[in-house]
């Protein structure tokens, strides 16, 4: 089930770009394709009260996460019947019904956002976990710095989840980004922390499942990359 969830994406994502490249689709769209097995896998082991936090190629996480494929071209395509009423696009999706906190175009924008999803679900002890997706892109944002530190103290039950495509935009990460390794962004907080190979659901989802595990819990945070 998982593969046939990963190859639908895929089906989707080259339909966007051709709808795009044929200048039907309003602003910019971001593709995840190439990156399916990391949503499918993380979200595989989600219940449907936990949240994710997207960022801007968020179709695949919308998706695995049970969104409506129909909902969410729609909202692609600026139609009313999209989950912003098509006034989001593709870089504003949110579906709270499934515990999406949205997609945003702001780097790192959604760590914040799981992490207080993740503060809130503990105070009210309803055992649910946040999980945050975002590119190499936000490894040197300030704020994931500030979130993991905050998360690591109050064992919050959330997962980042670092998408490492190897460039932001157009910048290797090679070229901005210092240390041995991004999973020592983790491991300077004291968070577990893990490097899997994001092109093998499997390996992806049984890294979640125990990130997941130990923050619902009670073990705090984890770091995948």
């Amino acid at each position: 089930k998982a593969y046939a969830e990963q190859w639908d994406v895929e089906g989707l994502e080259e339909q966007v770009r051709n709808l795009f490249s044929g200048g039907i689709v309003p602003g910019l769209v971001h593709l995840c394709a190439g990156q399916e097995a990391v949503a499918v896998g993380v979200c595989a082991q989600m219940r449907a009260s936990d949240m994710i936090a997207s960022n801007h190629r968020g179709h695949g996480h919308c998706l695995a996460k049970g969104g409506d494929v129909g909902r969410m071209m729609a909202e692609i395509m600026g139609r009313r019947t999209g989950y912003g009423l098509g006034r989001g696009g593709t870089l504003h999706i949110f579906d709270a019904a499934n515990g999406n906190l949205g997609t945003t175009g702001i780097v790192g924008g959604g760590i914040p956002l799981a992490a207080g999803a993740a503060l809130s679900a503990k105070r009210r002890g309803r055992g649910q976990v946040a999980v945050a997706f975002f590119g190499d892109g936000a490894l040197n944002q300030g704020l994931l710095f500030e979130v993991m530190n905050m998360a690591a103290i109050w064992r919050l039950p959330v997962l980042f989840v670092c998408e490492n495509n190897g460039f932001g935009e157009f910048t290797a990460i090679e070229d901005v980004t210092a240390g041995p390794d991004p999973i020592t962004r983790g491991a300077a907080f004291g968070v577990p922390s893990e490097t899997v190979d994001g092109m093998d659901v499997l390996a992806v989802r049984n890294a979640a499942l125990s990130a997941i595990e130990r923050a619902r819990d009670g073990g705090g945070p984890s770091f995948l990359v």
